[in-house]
């Protein structure tokens, strides 16, 4: 559930703020009549990226064992590219971020009210289909309960209720702090999806060693005790694992880890463009 929560409050908040920072523009533009359509754009990203999920859901119950095993596979080998491209884009670019959203939305404005519709769906739908492809890698491990869909329905409603605060300037975060904190522990996510593809890659046959245990401690961490699934839910720790999913999970982990925390280098950008500074 909190892996499920983090993705939803993570991906949750980038959405909001972006819809935030394009609201804004147009109240303070007296541009209120082009709302209706930066509202369609938002609900048309919103049911594009419920249906891909619904379809990846579908896909893999209606496939042989095999497959269905290769296919989670790569679904997760995806999902950790993008999270992680995602990670360093925000970190990247979020200062720059509501100066070329304000932009692009001048462009569409004059454009028309169709252009305002795609702009708007084009900034939300990434966000959607990342946390719509994330969220089926992560709970694969999962049991049927409904932890999963509860913790995400939780993030989501959360980084609502932060976004609509920050908007009405009731709520002030450091949003540097938030996206720092939030990228190590959606790093430590990602390392037990990408644990969990090269397992599923193991059971369809495509890679060996599936019974080849890099240690048992079953004794210490039972899988079916509480915190044996906090562990396997979170971030992937099984009693049992292989020795290339141990070393797969080290390989993304540690270079991953490094490089989010090196500092920052570049120019400096003025703090109007700021993301924190336009929310």
């Amino acid at each position: 559930m909190f892996a499920s929560y983090l993705i939803g409050l993570r991906e949750g908040l980038e959405a909001t703020l972006v819809v935030s920072v394009l609201i804004a523009f147009l109240v303070k533009s007296d541009r209120g009549d082009r709302l209706p359509h930066v509202w369609t754009g938002v609900a048309a990203a919103t049911a594009l990226s419920v249906g891909f999920g619904a379809l990846l859901t579908f896909t893999a119950a209606n496939l042989a064992y095999t497959s269905q095993e290769l296919f989670e596979a790569i679904v997760s080998l995806l999902a950790v590219a993008f999270v992680t491209w995602m990670i360093f884009w925000m970190r990247r670019t979020a200062r720059g971020l509501s100066g070329e959203l304000r932009g692009r939305l001048s462009d569409a404005l004059q454009l028309g009210s169709l252009a305002v519709v795609a702009m708007a769906f084009l900034a939300v739908v990434r966000e959607g289909l990342e946390t719509a492809l994330l969220f089926f890698a992560s709970v694969q491990g999962a049991t049927t309960s409904p932890a999963p869909l509860a913790g995400i329905t939780l993030g989501l409603l959360t980084s609502v209720a932060i976004g609509w605060g920050i908007y009405r300037s009731a709520l002030r975060i450091n949003l540097t702090t938030f996206f720092t904190w939030t990228g190590l522990l959606l790093i430590l996510v990602a390392a037990g999806i990408f644990k969990y593809g090269v397992h599923d890659l193991q059971e369809a046959g495509v890679l060996p060693g599936l019974n080849a245990h890099a240690f048992d401690i079953s004794a210490v961490l039972p899988a079916d005790s509480w915190y044996g699934t906090l562990l396997a839910g979170t971030i992937n720790v099984t009693p049992q694992p292989s020795v290339l999913e141990v070393a797969a999970w080290a390989l993304y982990l540690v270079p991953t880890l490094l490089l989010f925390l090196l500092p920052q280098r570049g120019k400096r950008v003025p703090s109007s463009t700021s993301t924190a500074s336009a929310a």
